[in-house]
């Protein structure tokens, strides 16, 4: 053991990568690997409780746009053309009172369909540089009352944030909060009517109240709670009390494995750890649903490929 030779976590990682993920995605393994190994992109998630009005302004000077106005733009002319092709496909059928339907009319029947119901918080901007642009942003800048203007995250992990779709004074439970990022573009909304920010990680959740205090004023931050019990036990706490729950849980981190040592789960001490996690997973999940009001709603997501940790823990 004392002469046997070190392999590094990141190479254990990528060798697991390799052998599991080529299998699950085939011929789209080559450039996701190659994702994995790049330098990672931030997106810079405004901050609405900021005095940042210039902000906007300054980042589309540098030619970064806001990914999250883009994808709404893009869904709803996506849903726009189905609608209008379905109402069109039903004036073929005969308008029914006998008289020849307009395009005019074809396009508000299409404007008011269901389809167009579910849209992106427009109060959400996240600004993020062109593929292959990989431009840094500066450091966030306090305001007059010293909150900072923007946070930088990766820009994908808006992404659970947006399918949770909270609406006003929604009771919204993070239970794997830290450090923060979420918990934050969650008040982003403004809709937040209770948020509950809760991780098991003490030293996680010092963080978290950091990130509370550099972006969000007092009177915002009064309506978050921040505890740090074992999410697997939330029920015991505050079980079927809130409309939205996140669940974002413990993961492989597949990036982090592949590029840093430091803190790698894959590190031979970890082996047992890892190999638990998707039995984690299940059990924070399954204190998620047991935490939502009847007829809530529960988002589950990780940081990571593997179907075993996703489409298998849903399961």
């Amino acid at each position: 053991a004392a002469t046997a030779p070190r392999i590094p976590s990141t190479r254990l990682a990528l060798h697991h990568f390799d052998t599991s993920y080529s299998l699950h995605l085939g011929a789209l393994w080559p450039s996701v690997r190659a994702g994995l190994l790049c330098e990672q992109k931030y997106g810079a998630l405004l901050n609405n409780f900021a005095a940042a009005d210039h902000v906007p302004q300054e980042l589309e000077l540098l030619d970064a746009t806001d990914f999250v106005f883009e994808a709404s733009q893009k869904a709803k002319q996506w849903q726009q053309g189905a609608a209008v092709e379905e109402v069109a496909r039903g004036c073929q059928e005969g308008s029914g009172d006998g008289r020849t339907v307009t395009q005019a009319e074809m396009m508000t029947q299409a404007e008011t369909s269901p389809l167009l119901s579910a849209s992106i918080s427009s109060k959400i901007k996240c600004y993020t540089f062109p593929r292959g642009d990989i431009t840094r942003f500066r450091p966030a800048r306090p305001d007059g009352l010293g909150l900072l203007d923007y946070y930088l995250m990766d820009a994908a992990s808006l992404l659970p944030v947006l399918a949770l779709n909270v609406q006003p004074d929604d009771f919204v439970l993070d239970l794997c909060a830290a450090p923060g990022g979420k918990t934050l573009a969650l008040l982003q909304t403004g809709f937040c009517g209770h948020l509950a920010a809760n991780d098991v990680s003490i030293s996680r959740t010092k963080r978290l109240y950091e990130i509370l205090h550099s972006y969000v004023p007092r009177e915002v931050r009064d309506t978050v709670s921040v505890t740090s019990y074992d999410g697997r036990d939330w029920d015991q706490v505050k079980g079927g009390t809130f409309h939205k729950v996140l669940v974002d849980v413990p993961c492989t981190t597949d990036r982090h494995s592949a590029m840093e040592d430091d803190n790698n789960i894959f590190h031979k001490r970890r082996t047992k750890e890892r190999q638990m996690l998707p039995m984690l997973q299940l059990q924070l999940l399954m204190a998620g649903i047991l935490a939502a009001k009847p007829g809530g709603e529960v988002v589950y997501s990780t940081c990571s490929l593997s179907p075993l940790q996703n489409e298998c823990v849903v399961e």
